[in-house]
């Protein structure tokens, strides 16, 4: 992947938007979809800056402009999920794993479909 920057989380939950769409969008359809209620303007900001950042492309249709993606989701989150791992835990995934279930964030089931993974991935 090029060198692409981490997003700030209001400008990914828009990149959410835009990925999970799969097709083009307009502002109009990113604010129908954003569990935020951001006023217009904010949400054509992000999208210019997003646009700047090398995320997006945009074209005109008529008056309306349409987005979308030049950076595919999955090797964002595969980066982000890296960088994640590495900063967070010393590229230890038993640590990830051990914090998630301590915390009481990952249930006995949860651990049941990563051991499935496992050894499918094997």
């Amino acid at each position: 992947m090029p060198n692409i920057k981490k997003l700030p989380d209001s400008e990914l939950e828009i990149m959410m938007v835009i990925w999970n769409a799969e097709e083009k969008v307009t502002s109009d359809y990113i604010m129908a979809n954003l569990d935020k209620t951001w006023q217009k303007t904010t949400v054509l900001n992000f999208l210019t800056r997003l646009c700047d950042r090398g995320f997006l492309k945009y074209h005109k249709e008529g008056r309306l402009n349409v987005y979308e993606p030049l950076v595919n989701k999955e090797e964002y989150l595969q980066k982000e999920s890296k960088s994640f791992l590495q900063k967070l835990h010393n590229n230890s995934l038993k640590s990830l794993v051990a914090s998630l279930y301590d915390g009481k964030n990952i249930s006995k089931e949860d651990l049941e479909e990563l051991k499935k993974f496992i050894e499918e991935a094997e």
